[in-house]
């Protein structure tokens, strides 16, 4: 990452010309937040302003002659480069269905998000795989900092929180700013902030890396189960994994696009330090405890011969006493568990 300099002293902060040193990145100067350092680290990503030293003020005569700025200027111009989020009547939202309103670091994800993504993948920005990743790193990391900032609440209830949580990235990014009893000259400062920049920076990549490495090839193997799930049962309503793999939530994401949704009852997979064969329950909704059908009545809390003789079905393992996930010895048998679960109430 490129160095970010403090205003005091950055001597080509004015008079710049295109092609004269590195390109210069503005925001505010005094107290920082995570939406400006994760915002200033995005820029320094892309090609356009890749390795932009940091220029931090709120003189109008200072910003004026900058490439980009963000956070500062009551100003929102893509095609001047200008990025804040602060003025009165500013409406901008990420679209893709998400109705948060930006922060500085969403604006910016916003316009640069599939180049930077893109390149950390290391495919084209129009690539279908490029457009997952773009959207679950927003959905899963940037909309909390655009909604922190904005002040949106997590929930919609008067009610004060059941706990307090400062561990979220933007109270870790404030709490790097210098207390009321420390040195807070402006050189002090951009040393803090350009650690703000280091831990945003650091934890965004990681997210990125996570989609990319890890979400984005499950997603395939969800993608698989479905596709093939008439070949496990006639009904289409039980999928199984060919490959373990984190699966719920990209369950739900494809049976809406796929025009299925609530179809799919129970997944079945092989747990592979027991190599038996699990038979889970589908939750009406995404971290629901309640199923859409749960295993049987009949069946629940029962274990090896006295559920195989209860169900009827040798192999049988266990059913868990809620009825959300069961076992039998074999992939077999446990297709013959849900589909028979299927028939019954």
């Amino acid at each position: 990452m490129a160095t970010a300099e403090p205003i005091a002293g950055n001597k080509r902060k004015m008079g710049k010309t295109i092609g004269d040193g590195p390109p210069l990145a503005g925001t505010h100067s005094g107290s920082f937040h995570c939406d400006e350092a994760l915002g200033c680290f995005l820029l320094q990503q892309t090609a356009k302003f890749g390795g932009a030293d940091i220029v931090r003020s709120r003189d109008p005569e200072v910003l004026k002659g900058l490439d980009v700025i963000i956070d500062v200027g009551g100003v929102y111009d893509p095609a001047s480069d200008r990025y804040d989020h602060h003025q009165r009547g500013f409406t901008e939202v990420f679209g893709h269905g998400f109705n948060t309103k930006l922060s500085s670091a969403g604006l910016v994800y916003k316009h640069y998000g599939r180049e930077i993504v893109a390149s950390a993948m290391g495919l084209p920005s129009d690539s279908p795989e490029v457009e997952a990743v773009y959207l679950a790193v927003y959905k899963n990391f940037m909309e909390s900092i655009d909604a922190i900032d904005n002040g949106v609440n997590q929930w919609d209830s008067d009610a004060p929180p059941k706990y307090v949580n400062n561990t979220h990235l933007s109270a870790r990014v404030g709490r790097l700013n210098p207390d009321w009893n420390q040195d807070s000259s402006e050189e002090a400062t951009m040393r803090q902030f350009r650690a703000a920049m280091e831990l945003t920076g650091s934890e965004f990549t990681e997210a990125v890396q996570y989609y990319a490495k890890s979400w984005l090839p499950a997603r395939k193997h969800v993608q698989e189960a479905l596709d093939q799930r008439k070949e496990v049962h006639p009904s289409g309503r039980i999928m199984k994994l060919n490959t373990f793999c984190p699966w719920k939530e990209h369950l739900y994401g494809l049976e809406e696009e796929m025009g299925i949704q609530g179809e799919i009852l129970y997944c079945l997979y092989e747990d592979e330090r027991e190599r038996k064969w699990r038979i889970q329950a589908v939750g009406v909704a995404p971290g629901s405890f309640d199923s859409r059908k749960a295993l049987p009545v009949p069946w629940r809390g029962l274990r090896d011969a006295e559920l195989s003789a209860a169900c009827g079905i040798p192999g049988g393992v266990f059913v868990h006493a809620s009825g959300f996930i069961g076992g039998n010895d074999t992939l077999e048998g446990a297709v013959a568990m849900a589909a028979k679960a299927l028939e019954m109430e």
